[in-house]
């Protein structure tokens, strides 16, 4: 493909590294040429410096005969206007990043897709939906849902003290022989990506990616020596564009207290959001945070402006006796480092835009794709034809890529977890874990 990225940024760059690896075309533009000479020593792409919004420039970056245009500069209006630009040039799809709510709840009114722009991507808002997955999964520090639940890939810290510390995958399914309702499809160990064997032992401090069905999640706790949260009282801390979108999802089953220390900002959210109980105070104020029934809170959501203050917030929560903390940071690097500092998860806006895109793009080989960060794998979903390979028997007997792994069958409108002597029927969807070298190769089974 003829892939056009406006914007260097983080999710500009995020993209363009993930597909300069996958052969596609490649042409970046940003304002800034300190930027984009370093990018030329590391991403096999042309890049471009100007103005996103400039037609010669555009026309200089052969935006007629793209596949996709792909506008994520930090300037929403400048992603508008040069995304209709690409379309009327000639550009066959085009994405545009947004930041303001009203896009996306006033499509109806507003509806700029009517000017040429196929596809409007809110970073604040795919961060609070990632936000609410964790609240429903609220044990996990990742989770990706499948058919609206039916299958889920959880990620799960084995802390001090778990049963099933020293066992192998082969000794954990003995412990569930009638009714094995989950598979753990990787182990992060040390920043390195696992694909398990039988033979394969859990140690403490690993993070276990594991695919379970509804039915299968309390045993995935007791298997992990984790414990379902009930959660009632919500916590959110900033008024920024995410916390506003979670303000207005989580309050509807929540009780939820929004902090934001902007006096004027408060008054617009509480205006805004009935439901919510906006407090006015700096949510590192501890002593006001306690006053306000921080000790009665199951969840805390960090989401300033601050990386830092995210962190911090969320580590004197926790200190506090809050059962979960969540905080948003810009920072990249810091994402591995949830489990080693003490806080439940950590979400990155620009990453969850990046990986909504990547699924974009690639959406015609799956129905699903994701990829979580630090972990060297991708988790796709398939629709099962009749002509598919995969329907030719047996798991065991599919020869399928080392280092990929069925994880999870969707038929009839219900979750399983196959078996070796599972076989696979026209109609069905499959939720495969796979390494990145090995994904292609996978897809292969299912053409």
């Amino acid at each position: 493909m003829e892939i056009v990225i406006a914007g260097a940024g983080a999710v500009g760059m995020h993209l363009a590294t993930w597909l300069s690896s996958e052969s596609h075309d490649i042409t970046l533009i940003d304002h800034d040429q300190d930027t984009l000479t370093n990018i030329d020593s590391n991403i096999d792409a042309l890049t471009l410096a100007g103005e996103v919004t400039d037609f010669n420039l555009l026309n200089r970056a052969k935006v007629a005969s793209a596949d996709l245009f792909i506008s994520v500069t930090s300037v929403e209006e400048a992603n508008i206007l040069s995304a209709i630009y690409a379309k009327k040039l000639g550009a066959k799809k085009t994405i545009a990043r947004i930041s303001q709510m009203q896009y996306l709840t006033q499509s109806d009114i507003l509806n700029i897709k009517e000017l040429g722009i196929d596809e409007l991507i809110s970073p604040e808002s795919l961060a609070a939906r990632e936000v609410r997955h964790l609240v429903k999964t609220n044990a996990a520090s990742e989770s990706i849902e499948f058919e609206n639940g039916k299958i889920s890939l959880l990620g799960l810290d084995i802390d001090e003290g778990a049963a099933i510390i020293g066992k192998t995958m082969a000794q954990m399914a003995d412990m569930h022989q009638d009714s094995r309702n989950y598979v753990v499809v990787a182990i992060k160990r040390k920043g390195q990506t696992i694909i398990p064997k039988g033979y394969t032992q859990v140690e403490e401090g690993d993070h276990l990616f594991v695919i379970t069905h509804t039915d299968g999640m309390e045993e995935v706790l007791e298997l992990t020596g984790k414990r379902k949260i009930e959660v009632k009282n919500i916590f959110i801390v900033g008024g920024s564009r995410t916390g506003r979108h979670l303000a207005r999802k989580l309050s509807k089953d929540y009780h939820v207290k929004l902090v934001e220390s902007d006096p004027e900002k408060a008054s617009e959210i509480a205006a805004d959001f009935k439901d919510a109980l906006v407090l006015n105070f700096d949510g590192t104020d501890v002593e006001k945070l306690e006053e306000e029934g921080l000790h009665k809170a199951d969840l805390l959501v960090a989401v300033t402006g601050n990386s830092e203050t995210n962190v911090l917030t969320c580590l004197v929560a926790k200190d506090r006796g809050v059962k979960k903390t969540i905080a948003m940071v810009e920072n990249m690097e810091y994402l591995s480092l949830s489990q080693s500092i003490g806080i439940d998860s950590l979400i990155n806006k620009k990453l969850a835009a990046a990986n909504f895109i990547y699924r974009y793009i690639r959406r015609g080989d799956f129905v699903v794709l994701s990829t979580i960060h630090g972990v060297d794998a991708e988790v796709m979903e398939f629709n099962v034809t009749q002509k598919c390979p995969v329907t030719k028997g047996r798991i065991m007997d599919l020869k399928l890529p080392e280092g990929a792994l069925i994880g999870g069958v969707i038929r009839d409108n219900k979750g399983l977890i196959p078996r070796g002597d599972f076989e696979i029927e026209p109609g069905d969807k499959v939720v495969v874990f796979a390494r990145s070298e090995c994904a292609k190769k996978m897809s292969k089974f299912f053409k």
